[in-house]
């Protein structure tokens, strides 16, 4: 898919300004969120003293590395405002994660946040080639999920009108864009294929659709899913990333003229590589775990904080910022099968490689005697739907033996007809049933 015309330019004067000038005002804002969030959160104030520094010891950005890193343990012990920097009353908007391995993760923003995350979703729409005017339909959830609001904020201030959809009823999803005619829309990777299957099921051909913009976040996804996306839809597919804790969608997006990579937008947040396992800092390109300091955040500054994703720093390109490399996982969603380390991601790359497979998919743990045992679940595509059973085995066949050869692992490879494997209705794909006795 050829990719829309945009300025490379950006639509702020900061997202070509110097190197030299991007990091005298990284420095200035680091500065002020170290002194805010000493003074006025506990936990940081007690972290800093534990580890021997104090916010004047910042003097250059390398200094950083001096402070302790935060964790999502540390958001969940100071449950439910404890991480808050601003009396509860400044805090005009309270979102949460699900908190189904624990306690919610709580975030608060002030006025000045959400105008700030508003301007920033609206700066990453722009990158992806979106433009004022634009018709946009954002099937992310709403509520307590910060995807939903995030969109449609950002939308709103670029000047967009906003079908606010949400996720779930997908033949509603379809009825919509085929009727107010949207050019893009913010939803998930996986339930977008679940509405590109709806679409077919319906006798539509998604690429006469028309969305031509494809704003995808909240899980990872592989160039594979981008290529079978854009394939299909006849659109421009780019990643936009964020999380919660940090602010939600709009920390960096992809720019759709070189779709090389999410621009950090480094005005606002500091971006940093550590080894997962000794928390040291790595170098630029090379791969570890992604933290993140907040720079303008009023309510709750985050310092160091640990994303658990995995990627690499790398140099500007379409915008004067780093980038980060595609997600090739999270440090916790890392399988480990009889001692060989495994992402969902890296199956996701090799079923997407083999043309009569579906991006749908499932990886089932169970174990027997002492050993682990690995089965993939994935399914044909329509157009093969007519297989014989011999020519089904042999498409399993060829997909085991590639997680062998690829990943060093053998496993059990289960291929059904199409619309066969459990579907997500409202967002980010189950991808991993760990039936495993703990």
């Amino acid at each position: 898919m050829s990719s829309q015309t945009t300025s490379q330019a950006g639509r702020e004067p900061i997202e070509h300004a110097s190197r030299d000038e991007l990091q005298a005002l990284q420095l200035e804002r680091l500065k002020w969120t170290l002194k805010h969030a000493y003074e006025n959160v506990p936990h940081y104030r007690k972290a800093f003293d534990a580890a021997g520094v104090h916010p004047s010891d910042l003097k250059a950005l390398r200094d950083i590395a001096r402070f302790p890193l935060t964790s999502k343990q540390d958001l969940r012990d100071n449950y439910p405002f404890g991480m808050f920097a601003v009396p509860r009353e400044q805090v005009l908007r309270i979102h949460a994660s699900s908190g189904t391995t624990g306690k919610p993760t709580v975030v608060g923003y002030t006025a000045k946040d959400i105008d700030i995350w508003a301007d920033l979703v609206a700066r990453s729409m722009w990158a992806a080639g979106s433009r004022p005017g634009d018709i946009v339909h954002v099937a992310y959830g709403y509520g307590l999920f910060t995807g939903g609001l995030g969109a449609h904020y950002g939308a709103e201030r670029l000047g967009c009108s906003v079908v606010p959809m949400s996720g779930g009823q997908t033949e509603k999803q379809v009825q919509l864009i085929r009727d107010f005619e949207p050019k893009v829309i913010m939803v998930t990777p996986s339930y977008f294929c679940n509405i590109l299957e709806e679409m077919e099921r319906q006798g539509m051909d998604p690429k006469q659709s028309s969305l031509r913009i494809g704003i995808f976040g909240a899980e990872p996804w592989t160039g594979r899913m981008r290529e079978d996306i854009e394939a299909r839809a006849g659109m421009d597919a780019v990643d936009i990333y964020g999380l919660s804790e940090v602010m939600g969608p709009g920390v960096a997006m992809e720019c759709v003229e070189s779709k090389d990579g999410p621009v950090v937008w480094e005005d606002h947040f500091y971006p940093e590589i550590i080894d997962p396992v000794t928390g040291e800092p790595v170098e630029d390109g090379e791969e570890g775990e992604l933290v993140f300091t907040s720079l303008t955040r009023e309510a709750m500054p985050v310092v160091r904080y640990r994303t658990r994703d995995l990627t690499r720093l790398l140099p500007p390109t379409s915008r004067s910022m780093r980038r980060i490399g595609k997600i090739t996982g999270r440090s916790d969603d890392m399988l480990i099968v009889r001692g060989v380390n495994l992402f969902p991601t890296q199956v996701e790359e090799l079923i997407l490689a083999i043309p009569e497979l579906a991006a749908q998919y499932q990886l089932v743990l169970t174990r027997e005697g002492n050993l682990d045992a690995l089965e993939i679940v994935t399914e044909l595509r329509p157009d093969y739907d007519h297989l014989s059973e011999a020519a089904r085995e042999a498409v399993q066949a060829k997909l085991r033996q590639a997680v062998k050869s690829h990943i060093g692992v053998s496993t059990t490879v289960t291929v059904r007809r199409s619309g066969q494997v459990e579907r997500t209705l409202t967002g980010k794909a189950k991808r991993v049933f760990d039936q495993r006795p703990r």
